[in-house]
């Protein structure tokens, strides 16, 4: 019997698999995941991931992105993190990267 080592599985949310590029219509073809990281010694940093769930493309963060932050509180750090997101959805709307 094998022992487990420990790692917990990889999550999937789009399997390998060519998909057509496809732009978003509206606001809810993506997904904002909008959080913060750091502490209150350094400041607050707020983390960002936004998908277009129509062919699962990630459009942020990607190579070269400025940070989000240093903030004074979590809750400025998050809402300037879903502001930015906001931003990278309407640009995406406007000028769909495929």
């Amino acid at each position: 019997m094998s022992q487990s080592s420990g790692r917990r599985p990889k999550l999937v949310f789009f399997p390998t698999r060519s998909v057509e590029p496809s732009p978003g219509v509206s606001a809810d073809d993506f997904l904002i995941y909008a959080s913060y990281r750091g502490t209150s010694g350094s400041g607050f940093f707020g983390t960002l991931k936004v998908v277009r769930k129509t062919d699962g493309k990630l459009l942020f963060p990607f190579e070269g992105a400025d940070s989000i932050g240093p903030f004074a509180s979590k809750a400025e750090a998050v809402d300037a993190a879903q502001a930015r997101g906001e931003e990278v959805v309407n640009g995406d709307l406007a000028s769909p990267e495929l």
